[in-house]
């Protein structure tokens, strides 16, 4: 029976050689989109996968109202398909009005 110490080991040496084999996933920037939809309190959260293969996508979007300090915003993740545009999500503003997009970015990892 093994020891406690070799199993430890063990285990250590494989996270080792599998650290050392496992590419770091790498996240790029990708084209997205934040509309604000008509009647102003909903947004469309859309975004490309531009890589040349299916990925793991996140975009974030962050918006503006007509109420002071409300800035709503959303992130969506999902896989996508390479080359696809797809709506990743929709945000609501809670009964105020959107006015327009503060910031906002998308990423898509290998």
């Amino acid at each position: 029976m093994a020891s406690l110490s070799d199993l430890r080991s063990a285990i250590s040496g494989l996270a080792a050689a599998i650290g050392f084999a496992a590419e770091p996933a790498l996240a790029e920037s990708v084209p997205f989109k934040c509309v604000i939809l008509p009647g102003a309190e909903v947004a469309s959260i859309t975004m490309t996968n531009s890589l040349g293969r299916d990925a793991s996508c996140m975009v974030t979007c962050r918006f503006s109202t007509t109420r002071y300090n409300n800035n709503p915003q959303i992130t969506c993740a999902k896989p996508v398909p390479a080359g696809k545009e797809v709506e990743m999500c929709q945000l609501t503003s809670g009964g105020d009005k959107m006015v327009t997009l503060t910031e906002g970015f998308a990423e898509c990892t290998k």
